[in-house]
């Protein structure tokens, strides 16, 4: 029998609706920062991630899925969200609009790396980019946006880490002493950092080898390096997140797996299996629209990993399913019930019914295990009366509703339910 590839997974009914809860927050609280949704190819050629992400990244280096086409073309699965938004940004003209673009996006990416709880091969995140305003503001109401979504979504013990990462001007003279520093102590640290070393000396700080991570504790340190503009810049964000009481921890190490990033860096990361894993980063990324093409655009996003949160959701918070079964007696055709269940549908109603022909014992038994919250009894004499049976599975009642009744009944809450007498008629 086939299988499904090394580091994807199969999202079936019983757990999808955690990731339509997701997904459902994450839109309205997007809509709610005035975030228009995008969306964009699976694929992009392989040259826009190397420009944009790094040729030198482990991304690019070791994770992404190229391949070529019929037309013999490169091109490669999206491996992350901005690169893609930042190409249709400059391709459709968006910075002819009236400044700044908000969008957002929810997406599945790709990268070929070891799987383990929260990480995929095939993955989903939740982004928003920023494009045209190069205000720090900017940067603290993402995060504030992202601490929002976290909070919503009832995932407890997280911790925000924030960094300063500089400009090109600035990065370029620490990178210097980072890399004369390095070199003086090249044999303490792994091939990857014997290699960075050489090709991108920042990169090093995001070394998860703890003897690499103790050697750059005596590092030179980035912020010794920063000039007054991200230094100015860096202290409004602060200052700004202090305004909306947002508890954060400055980490001089953080600096992200991407090379666009500058200025702000920032990770939301938590606990899953006695490790710390990131559940959201982004930052600031001014030069990044320049250099795949476009004009001079600062630019500020992040992304939220929908696999790794789904750990820490409450389901709680899930509103369960409002699910109405009908159940058919035997002197009544399952037809029948189909014509109720057409009307209830039309009034946004959720029903199931009899499809299999169980008996009514049955039928109430499976309305049970689907999770259905009220069954409507369908006999001959409920048709003839006017008058139906609705049993309330939640809260073990049943009550007899008229006919004319019976849409607006089966819309009421099954808490109110409660402050409701025994017979619901005109």
């Amino acid at each position: 029998m086939e299988q499904k590839p090394k580091g994807t997974r199969d999202i079936l009914p019983s757990v999808v609706n955690k990731w339509q809860f997701m997904e459902e927050t994450a839109k309205k609280l997007a809509s709610l920062y005035n975030y228009d949704e995008i969306r964009t190819p699976t694929f992009e050629n392989e040259a826009l991630y190397n420009r944009s992400v790094g040729a030198t990244s482990d991304i690019v280096t070791k994770e992404m899925y190229v391949f070529k086409d019929k037309a013999n073309r490169t091109l490669a699965l999206r491996p992350e969200g901005t690169a893609g938004v930042v190409r249709a940004y400059i391709e459709n003209g968006l910075f002819n609009n009236a400044q700044p673009t908000k969008v957002f996006y929810i997406a599945n990416n790709f990268r070929y790396e070891n799987t383990q709880a929260g990480r995929y091969r095939e993955f989903s995140q939740f982004g928003v980019e920023c494009f045209g305003s190069a205000e720090p503001c900017v940067d603290a109401e993402q995060i504030l946006l992202a601490n929002q979504f976290l909070q919503n979504l009832g995932v407890k013990g997280f911790e925000l880490q924030l960094n300063n990462i500089g400009c090109p001007t600035c990065r370029q003279k620490f990178n210097l002493a980072l890399k004369q520093f390095a070199l003086k102590n090249k044999d303490k640290l792994c091939a990857d950092c014997n290699n960075r070393m050489l090709t991108n000396p920042l990169r090093m700080l995001d070394c998860k080898n703890p003897n690499c991570q103790k050697v750059f504790n005596d590092a030179p340190k980035l912020e010794e390096f920063l000039c007054d503009e991200c230094k100015t810049h860096f202290a409004s964000v602060l200052s700004l997140l202090d305004g909306f009481n947002i508890k954060y921890t400055l980490n001089n190490k953080l600096v992200r797996g991407l090379d666009y990033y500058t200025k702000t860096v920032f990770e939301f990361v938590a606990q899953l299996e006695g490790k710390d894993i990131t559940i959201c980063g982004g930052g600031r990324y001014d030069g990044l629209v320049n250099e795949i093409g476009g004009q001079k655009v600062p630019a500020c996003g992040f992304g939220c990993g929908l696999d790794r949160i789904i750990y820490f959701i409450d389901e709680s918070k899930i509103a369960p399913k409002d699910l109405v079964y009908i159940a058919n007696t035997p002197d009544v055709s399952i037809d029948k019930a189909q014509y109720i269940a057409n009307v209830l549908r039309s009034a946004d109603i959720m029903v199931e019914t009899n499809l299999t022909n169980r008996s009514l014992k049955a039928q109430m038994k499976y309305a049970n295990s689907i999770g259905a919250n009220k069954v409507v009894i369908l006999g001959q004499k409920e048709i003839e009366t006017g008058q139906f049976v609705v049993k309330n599975l939640r809260l073990g009642s049943e009550c007899s509703v008229d006919a004319h009744n019976l849409i607006k009944y089966l819309k009421i809450d099954s808490q109110d339910i409660k402050k409701i007498t025994k017979t619901y008629k005109d």
